[in-house]
């Protein structure tokens, strides 16, 4: 190890992990060149991807990278599900915080064929759930076991939702029912299973996406479904409406009663299909086709469903489906012992909340709050720092936490007592011993700066970036580094190495990106207030969903020195706080020049030297506010939120200001060709950290060690570094941009423009983008200010959200605006989910533990499969009749070769050889024997046995049953 490795190594371990482990091999500088990682990198939509039918596969959200470990389906190839198969669990007269929400938690693990299976259960209110997923090799469908076992001593009556998403209310990718069992337009117990497709406007109306279906349990069973909820919402009491996004997220609920110490099980199969009429895969469906496939799996499923595999312990736990249908019968289930469990777990983790040792309720204190009562003696900096660590603690760590924060200054405690002393002594800086997070691509000396990727685990900068060290200046204590999206390369999730953040408000939804750990932590009370940065949409978006407070500054407002890229000069470090006059008093000591970044030149002369001075309750007099044409209009098609939002716009009438309809901008100047800004964003930043372990871009956008779906595949072609002049040019640019929209409000007498945050319901955090309801300001496109601030809530709880925009440099006069608003609408809300700890003076603190961060990606093994289990034969008039078999390769990665072994009778009948390009399938005809030849020369069928033998080992694809084609 050399000595460069070992400092960083030691620098790591004095750092509390949150949640990482050093991946050693990752960090050897310059170890990985682009060329090792052309070869090493995975597909690049893959955590655990896993090969279904023909050209489809299923992307599981298992216990893998970036750890969601629901079980459900992320995505598939052909968009049939879009976060799918999730389950929320509901004990009636349950306390515990797990309740409803999204389980998690299972540990799921792949064995890198074709089963996912629980290594622990879950424990809600006594009810030990565990699940297990098994998406046979060249099959189109899943089968989803999750069991229920009641660990009290009394009967349990729970209510199961399963379910998630299968469209967008958004062009031609609206979901809608396609067919039920039954035949008719309400699913119901009697159907089994019910389908859905995308249907377009296209002759024959194909599937816009791929179709899928549910097959919930046996027709006409009472134990098979109870009722349709809304799996966004509440599934329970919601009904599933038949239009509009809601009906996107089909819920099916099950009531099941579960006697002391015995266990129930639910049978789900979910069958998808490809897009139709469009090439998906190498191959374009006509329309119809794939729904009628889907359809008639779904129907076979429901009446003689797969259960290979599962014991007889599990089949008779099953409740949805008839005995007979499982093949067994009440002798068989009176002699199987009780299976408390599926798939073979033990042990079960519970969502346990502990106390707190300090006695100062921290939660829904801003920074003005604190600093009052530090001043007049009623806290200590001491009790705010253990007050923040317990509930860090308590709500942010283990499976079911939010994930919010990776790392925790290991002297955190050390710094309240400095601070705490420094205060006796008579310092008075503004924020001496007020707790701060950092997002983790903001540089900090004392710990660790990731990006939220394994590219940089354990990476620690030799200095703060610049807005940090003013803050340690001004007394503040940087408590720990927050989560994000891995390099803040997402605006609708927050995926990354160390566990996916959660929302704030509803823990089974997206928490927003990129900042979505900044947002999350202080709406949760896990500190004051968090640095966040923003380049599309990364403070509004988690700001809005946290009801909070933020600032995109006009460019170069603050400097954004020591923060890693995703573009050059666009990107904006920002605050997360919780009240305006937080955000005032943060932006004095951070909102000034930095002599050594060119980058924040732009707005010298422009700063105000006291934010505080335009916060006036009647600053928004005499204003005219622009609300642009169609900028509450959701493109998901709802209004919950704009109705909610539209409400209030009466509060700026009540503050003294004047709404005023005008028209959509649409003067944004001509773009010209700036060259690769990322790529000269991160060359920058290699430039100015030469302690880093890598020394291109290409290094890191495309290191294997990315989380899975973000990883850029293969060699990079790009245009490399730009010039000074581009980057001059793209600045001129923003400037003209800045200018076009002075222009554009001066011409509709405009003193500012009202933008929403959401305006949507965030859709659940297991989906793919985008997550919810979206329409941009042209803040970050063209460097103008927007202050961010909350409305209340949606009749669901959730919080909504302001956008106001102004010319450059309007910064301090929208803040004042704002803050008129605020007086009037008091429009922030607490969320639920996390709040005060029990005080208990005697108890022992709660460890932020160590964890290591999710494992990387099971590949799926090469392996050759037959896809049709029922073949025609094809009779010539003399000699042995012949059998085309479909041939799979159940790999999304390399090719599979092997020998084809078919037996008929005890008799060997051919080894022919044959080799598919991964995903792929091609045909191998096999001869018959005489014997089976005469037999279906007779009118009879035939049982094949059929199996690869390839690498040392022999693979059984089952029996295949052959028919005679006249």
């Amino acid at each position: 190890m050399t000595n460069t490795q070992k400092a960083r190594t030691a620098r790591r371990r004095t750092a509390r992990r949150a949640v990482p482990s050093l991946a050693a091999a990752a960090l050897a500088a310059g170890a990985l060149t682009v060329g090792t990682l052309a070869a090493t990198t995975a597909p690049a939509a893959a955590y655990n991807y896993v090969p279904a039918g023909t050209g489809d596969r299923w992307g599981v959200h298992d216990a893998a990278n970036p750890g969601l470990d629901t079980g459900s389906v992320r995505d598939t190839t052909g968009g049939a599900l879009q976060g799918y198969g999730g389950l929320r669990v509901e004990v009636e007269g349950g306390t515990s915080r797990l309740n409803g929400i999204l389980l998690r938690g299972f540990g799921l693990t792949y064995d890198g064929r074709e089963t996912f299976t629980s290594t622990r259960g879950v424990d809600v209110d006594g009810v030990v759930v565990r699940r297990e997923l098994v998406v046979p090799a060249g099959q189109s469908y899943g089968r989803f076991l999750d069991s229920f076992t009641n660990t009290t001593r009394k009967p349990v009556t729970i209510q199961v939702a399963f379910g998630g998403q299968v469209g967008y209310d958004t062009g031609e990718n609206q979901s809608e029912l396609s067919a039920t069992g039954d035949g008719d337009a309400a699913i119901t117990a009697a159907d089994g299973w019910a389908s859905w497709h995308t249907p377009t406007t296209a002759a024959g109306s194909p599937s816009q996406n791929g179709p899928s279906a549910t097959v919930f349990g046996t027709p006409g069973d009472a134990d098979a479904l109870t009722r349709m909820g809304t799996f966004l919402h509440d599934p329970f009491d919601t009904p599933l409406p038949t239009d509009g996004d809601d009906a996107n997220h089909p819920g099916f609920v099950t009531t099941l009663t579960i006697a002391p110490g015995d266990t129930a099980s639910l049978l789900r199969y979910v069958v998808t299909g490809m897009p139709e009429g469009r090439a998906v895969a190498g191959a374009t469906r006509p329309a119809g086709s794939e729904v009628a496939k889907v359809e008639g799996l779904a129907a076979t499923l429901a009446g003689l469903p797969a259960v290979a595999g599962l014991t007889l312990s599990e089949l008779c736990s099953v409740a949805n489906f008839d005995p007979a249908a499982l093949g067994v019968d009440a002798a068989d289930c009176a002699q199987a012992p009780q299976v408390p469990f599926a798939g073979g777990a033990t042990g079960a983790v519970s969502a346990q909340t502990a106390a707190t040792t300090s006695s100062y309720d921290v939660v829904g204190k801003t920074i003005t709050e604190l600093a009052a009562d530090l001043k007049a003696g009623r806290t200590s900096s001491q009790q705010i720092v253990r007050a923040y660590l317990d509930r860090i603690a308590a709500y942010d760590q283990g499976p079911f936490g939010l994930h919010s924060v990776i790392t925790v200054a290991p002297d955190a405690m050390a710094q309240a007592r400095a601070a705490d002393k420094a205060r006796k002594a008579g310092d008075k800086r503004p924020f001496l011993g007020i707790p701060v997070l950092a997002k983790d691509i903001i540089d900090t000396k004392d710990m660790p700066t990731t990006g939220g990727s394994l590219v940089f685990d354990g990476y620690q900068p030799e200095e703060d970036a610049f807005q940090v060290a003013r803050m340690r200046e001004a007394g503040a204590i940087i408590l720990a580094k927050a989560n994000l999206a891995e390099f803040a390369n997402d605006g609708h999730y927050s995926p990354n190495a160390f566990g996916m953040v959660w929302n704030a408000f509803d823990p089974s939804r997206s928490s927003i990106g990129s900042s979505g750990g900044s947002a999350v932590a202080v709406a949760s009370s896990f500190a004051a207030a968090a640095w966040g940065t923003q380049t599309g949409d990364s403070l509004w978006g988690p700001a809005g969903a946290a009801s909070l407070y933020s600032l995109r500054g006009t460019d170069g407002m603050q400097s954004s020195a020591g923060t890693m890229p995703l573009t050059l000069i666009q990107d904006y470090v920002g605050w997360i706080a919780q009240s305006i006059e937080d955000l005032a008093m943060l932006l004095d000591v951070t909102a000034v020049d930095n002599p050594d970044d060119v980058l924040d030149d732009v707005a010298n002369g422009h700063r105000p030297t006291d934010w505080g001075k335009a916060l006036k309750p009647g600053a928004l007099k005499g204003k005219v506010i622009g609300v642009p044409e169609t900028a509450f209009d959701d493109p998901f098609g709802t209004t919950a939120v704009s109705d909610v939002l539209e409400a209030q716009f009466a509060n700026f009438e009540k503050a003294g200001a004047t709404i005023k309809v005008v028209p959509d901008f649409d003067d944004a100047p001509e773009r010209g060709n700036y060259g690769d800004l990322g790529y000269e964003g991160w060359a920058q930043w290699i430039d100015a950290h030469p302690d880093n372990p890598y020394t291109l871009p290409e290094q890191i956008t495309h290191n294997p060690l990315r989380v899975p779906y973000q990883r850029r595949a293969g060699e990079y072609t790009g245009t490399g570094r730009m010039t000074d002049q581009q980057q001059r040019d793209f600045e001129a640019y923003r400037a003209t941009y800045r200018d076009n929209i002075a222009a554009w409000m001066d011409e509709n007498g405009a003193d500012a423009i009202l933008y929403p945050a959401e305006l949507s319901e965030i859709h659940l955090n297991d989906s793919i983008n985008p997550s919810f309801g979206r329409k941009d300001p042209q803040s970050s496109a063209a460097g103008v200010p927007t202050v961010i601030f909350p409305a209340g809530t949606t009749e669901n709880g959730s919080p909504v959200g302001f956008q106001l925009q102004g010319k450059a440099f309007q910064d301090a006069e929208l803040m004042g605006m704002a803050y008129a608003f605020d007086q009037v609408a008091q429009g922030r809300v607490l969320p639920a989910w996390t709040p005060p700890l029990r005080y208990d003076a005697d108890a022992v603190p709660a460890p932020i533990e160590e964890v290591d961060p999710s494992p990387q990606p099971q590949p799926a093994k090469p392996r050759l499969t037959v896809l049709d289990r029922t073949v025609s034969a094809v009779l010539p008039k003399a000699g042995k009749a012949r059998v085309k078999l479909a041939v799979g390769c159940a790999s999304v990665e390399a090719a599979c070769t092997g020998k084809v072994k078919v037996v008929f009778g005890g008799t060997k009948i051919a080894q022919p050889t044959v080799r598919v390009p991964a995903g792929a399938r091609r045909t191998v005809t096999v001869s018959l024997p005489i014997g089976a030849s005469k037999k279906l020369r007779q009118g009879g069928k035939v049982t094949l046995k059929v199996a690869f033998v390839g690498k040392g080992e022999t693979i059984s694809s089952g029996p295949v049953k052959v028919v005679v084609r006249r």
